[in-house]
């Protein structure tokens, strides 16, 4: 029933790989809210996985260092009424994180001067609210 997740045109994660677990879930369910287990536990175990490289598992555990619990992503979904529906959730979730755990890191932001142009505009406003603020000042005469 469960087969290979494809996480891009290179990758595709075995089904073998996959740990399913199952529970009873809370919320709305109807006559099966206390019968059926249709609460998903998806388990991938990055470490142990035969199918990503090295350098791969580097970036996933960089990237994904917050979800990763023992090496492993966790993905739990209950939002569905029935199992089916958790396990398809539950694929798209882990096939989304590894997808963007697989991310090559974003380009660092070269630091730049600020224009001539800027610099006047900036102390041109700065003059204007000191004016501003002189003018609001309470002036004091002779009677005071």
């Amino acid at each position: 029933m469960v087969s290979d997740l494809p996480i891009n045109d290179r990758l595709c994660i075995p089904a073998a790989e996959l740990q399913w677990r199952f529970s009873r879930s809370s919320g709305a369910g109807g006559q099966n809210v206390n019968k059926l287990e249709t609460a998903v536990d998806l388990c991938f175990d990055v470490l142990a996985s035969t199918v990503i490289g090295p350098r791969q598992k580097q970036r996933i555990l960089e990237r994904l260092q917050s979800r990763l619990v023992g090496g492993c992503i966790r993905v739990f979904v209950s939002e569905q009424r029935s199992q089916f529906q958790n396990r398809q959730l539950a694929l798209h979730k882990l096939a989304a994180l590894l997808r963007e755990g697989l991310q090559p890191p974003p380009k660092p932001r070269q630091s730049t001067k600020p224009t001539l142009g800027s610099q006047k505009r900036r102390v041109e406003h700065k003059k204007q609210r000191g004016q501003l603020k002189k003018q609001r000042q309470r002036k004091l005469t002779m009677d005071d």
